[in-house]
């Protein structure tokens, strides 16, 4: 898997970018978290999606095992804003197929940065 493209969609190798985050290097931004998250919900990573949500909205499961799954089929990045030194939102659009059904999730998501790390807080849904 690490040869292959990563799924942000950066069309750089998975190891070369959002694999390096997966693997505990702290992502630099909201951009990059959000990136990673993505690719981490692509490749089934629970513990990755845990261990990036900030304590305070963290749910207990997140449910990647249940079925049916989600195919996830892209990321597109609208915007990052860094609000300050700890705080920014980053709004994307992803898409995936369910059931053979093709939907889109858009959101503009909040990140705040604890002890040095970036964490998603929380999101607000678009249309």
């Amino acid at each position: 898997m690490s040869g292959s493209a990563c799924p942000c969609g950066s069309g750089r190798p998975l190891a070369a970018c959002c694999g390096r985050f997966h693997g505990g290097e702290p992502a630099p931004d909201a951009e990059a978290l959000m990136r990673s998250r993505y690719s981490a919900y692509v490749l089934g990573l629970d513990d990755y999606l845990q261990a990036t949500w900030h304590p305070d909205t963290r749910p207990a499961t997140l449910g990647l095992d249940a079925a049916p799954r989600p195919q996830w089929l892209g990321l597109a990045i609208k915007s990052h804003t860094p609000l300050d030194a700890n705080h920014a939102t980053v709004e994307f659009v992803a898409r995936y197929k369910l059931n053979g059904r093709a939907f889109k999730l858009h959101e503009v998501s909040r990140f705040e940065k604890v002890d040095g790390r970036w964490l998603y807080a929380d999101g607000e849904m678009r249309e």
